[in-house]
This record gives C-alpha cells, sequence and structure tokens, in this order.
C-alpha cells in the first residue's frame, strides 16, 4: 500500500475503515495489540460468544488487518503491522503540511470587458 495512492487505494482502504468501525473490532485489535491470541482467550478476553467473534475475526481478516496461523485444531490471531501502519501513513498523507496556503487568484472575480 506504501507505493499507491489513496485515490487508486480507496476499495481496500474503506473496507480497513469500516473494519475499524467497531467497538467489538477494536477491542479485538487492542487485545491482540499485547500478542497473537486464539480466539476461546479472545472471547473470553472480550466478553463475547465465538460465533459473534468469528464474524468480526472474519471482517478483520478480510479486511487485511489480521492474519491467522493454524496450530492443529487451534487457530491463533494476530494483528497485521504493516497494514495498520500502511492506515497510519495514509492518515498522515491525507494531513498534508501543516500550514497551507491559499492562492488569492482563485477567488478573485473576473472583470468583464
Amino acid at each position: 500500500m506504501a507505493n499507491s495512492s489513496p485515490v487508486t487505494m480507496a476499495p481496500a482502504l474503506a473496507a480497513q475503515f469500516k473494519a475499524l468501525a467497531d467497538d467489538t473490532r477494536l477491542a479485538v485489535l487492542a487485545r491482540l495489540s499485547e500478542e497473537p491470541t486464539c480466539v476461546c482467550d479472545l472471547a473470553d478476553g472480550i466478553g463475547v460468544s465465538q460465533p459473534l467473534l468469528s464474524f468480526h475475526l472474519r471482517t478483520l481478516r478480510e479486511a487485511r488487518l489480521v492474519r491467522v496461523t493454524r496450530r492443529g485444531r487451534w487457530s491463533y490471531y494476530a494483528l497485521d503491522r504493516r497494514a495498520l501502519e500502511g492506515l497510519g501513513d495514509v492518515l498522515e498523507g491525507l494531513a498534508g503540511p501543516e500550514e497551507h496556503t491559499i492562492a488569492d487568484a482563485c477567488c478573485k472575480p473576473k472583470t468583464l470587458l
């Protein structure tokens, strides 16, 4: 995502921001920021049922914000730190420089001849 502009990446960025716009998914991300975690520990720590948690994890996976590693019958989820750093870079780029100047020429009335 670092080499692409926000305009060309708009659909993927929109999916990521939509995934972040939910308090349960933000709680999942906060928990995963501590360490990779299995579903049962995530469900207990966040206080949601495993089926509901699976829905939220699928949304986060589809947005490429988390990744899953399977070990036997257990699935461990972890943050995709590169994706989150990329979102931070996009937001920083959208903020632009600290100061902007407004060109005077764009708003001057045109004189009629």
